[in-house]
């Protein structure tokens, strides 16, 4: 929220506008997500794939790290851009303004923050230590600036704050003027954010103590709570992992634990705040890069790097649209790479040729299993998803094509000749009137060709439909199995039959 409101308003320049237009972000961030509840809109959500929030994360993380540069270097005049040419560039154009004490307390407070999340996270019942580090940061921090005062004049820090708590804001939300399009936009992104954070910290500690999570319920209540929030002076929350992390080792099993971390914070805001004073800046910008760090997934990057190349490319496109053009494009292109991938699964489905196992009656792809052989005169396809208007075309094409470099390959080994096409429907579980029509031609193309089509396999909703559309009468009755073996072997027996 922050990137996306400073790229149009200064919070220095202009604090009032800035928290209204934080305070109607929220606002419709909440209204967003609660109407993704109510509606039964839950699945938008699972668009972004978790290759795509990989390298989306992972590219957040690392300009929210460089933008607190400004705090751990000492840095006076910075950006307010979000991007990493013109934040590097206004790092090192004011070098001038680089304070040695600063760098060195950040970097020793950075070191040890980093190290008791290491320590953590190899050992989980030490937990508390990294959940310790930040408090216990701040308070040494702030006792060394008050100590050495005069020695340390050049750290910056927070200054004077108020105490009690924020005023009620419900008459700072515009839904005016040339910045209401800002709002939204900020809304929706920082709503889809939030959400696909708490849905994944709900659904993970839900396997762990295995329950259920509502997903569209988790959206009413999140939803409805920024809402509040937004009248309250607060900005888009959700779910945390880490406090929730911290509660589930500590082993609380209720929402009491919130309850008394919200009566901790509120005495905090009623009676300490003043204690903050001398809390220098570079501890807060050490504290949010240790948790921008934890964003950063290498383990699932590489994962992806050998699982699946798409889903890698995918990672790397979210990755870099976050880190050189915005944050709302970044997401927007993840969103776009989850739905461009869904699209190509669909139009282009894999087809697979089949063998042999011999001495069984398993019949598996040829290119995975070196032990599976043709079957003489048999030519059988493997179709690896439901047919639909949006591939058929394809699909046929497709066929066709293995038809000619099957005939091909026969002919330039002196092999008889191709005689039947078996299509395996097992994978296809559904099919519409153009897919129906895919086969009709398909089978008086090949019958054309002297060629046998055969279907195998196809499940109870396709079978449903090929007999209602009296496609099977082109078969005659005959072109149907249940299993691809059982057609092998029938169609060669009446082969052998023939004089």
């Amino acid at each position: 929220m922050g990137t996306m409101l400073s790229e149009a308003v200064s919070y220095t320049a202009e604090p009032a506008l800035y928290l209204k237009l934080a305070f109607t972000s929220t606002f419709f961030a909440g209204l967003f997500q609660a109407s993704l509840g109510f509606l039964r809109l839950g699945f938008i959500i699972d668009f972004l794939s978790k290759a795509t929030l990989v390298g989306f994360m992972a590219g957040a993380a690392i300009i929210v790290s460089l933008q607190q540069l400004k705090g751990l270097l000492g840095i006076v005049h910075f950006t307010s851009k979000m991007q990493i040419i013109p934040v590097l560039s206004s790092v090192f154009n004011h070098r001038n303004e680089w304070s040695w004490q600063t760098i060195t307390i950040g970097i020793i407070f950075l070191a040890l923050l980093l190290t008791t999340r290491h320590i953590s996270s190899r050992r989980p019942r030490l937990f508390w230590i990294s959940a310790a580090a930040p408090l216990t940061s701040v308070i040494l921090s702030t006792i060394l600036v008050v100590c050495l005062k005069s020695k340390l004049h050049d750290i910056q820090t927070i200054g004077q704050l108020p105490k009690g708590l924020n005023p009620p804001s419900a008459r700072m939300l515009l839904f005016t003027g040339g910045h209401l399009a800002l709002t939204i936009k900020t809304g929706i992104t920082t709503g889809v954010l939030s959400l696909t954070e708490g849905i994944a910290v709900g659904r993970t500690f839900a396997a762990l103590k295995n329950y259920q999570v509502n997903g569209n319920k988790e959206m009413v209540a999140i939803g409805l709570m920024n809402i509040a929030g937004s009248c309250s002076s607060c900005y888009i929350t959700t779910g945390s992992f880490s406090r929730s992390a911290v509660n589930y080792n500590a082993g609380a099993q209720s929402g009491v634990s919130n309850i008394i971390m919200a009566g901790a914070v509120l005495i905090t805001l009623l009676f300490l705040m003043p204690l903050f004073r001398y809390t220098p800046n570079l501890i807060l910008a050490a504290i949010i890069i240790t948790a921008a760090v934890g964003l950063i997934d290498y383990g699932a990057a590489y994962k992806l790097w050998k699982v699946d190349k798409l889903d890698f490319v995918a990672c790397l496109c979210s990755f870099f649209g976050v880190l050189f053009i915005s944050v709302a494009l970044g997401l927007a292109i993840a969103v776009g790479i989850s739905v461009f991938k869904i699209l190509l699964n669909v139009t282009r489905p894999n087809t697979v040729s089949l063998g042999n196992i011999p001495g069984t009656q398993i019949y598996q792809n040829r290119s995975r299993y070196t032990q599976a052989v043709r079957v003489p005169s048999f030519l059988i396809l493997g179709i690896e998803a439901p047919i639909y208007f949006a591939n058929s075309t394809y699909l046929q094409e497709r066929i066709l094509r293995w038809i000619r470099e099957e005939e091909q390959w026969l002919a330039s080994n002196d092999i008889c000749d191709l005689r039947c096409v078996i299509l395996d429907m097992t994978a296809v579980t559904a099919i519409d009137t153009s897919g129906l029509d895919m086969i009709s031609e398909l089978r008086k193309m090949l019958d054309n060709r002297s060629l046998k089509l055969v279907l195998a396999n196809p499940v109870g909703s396709v079978m449903e439909k090929l007999h209602k559309s009296n496609v099977l009468e082109l078969f005659h009755f005959e072109g149907l199995y249940l299993t691809v073996g059982e057609a092998v072997s029938d169609i060669s027996s009446s082969w052998k039959d023939q004089p």
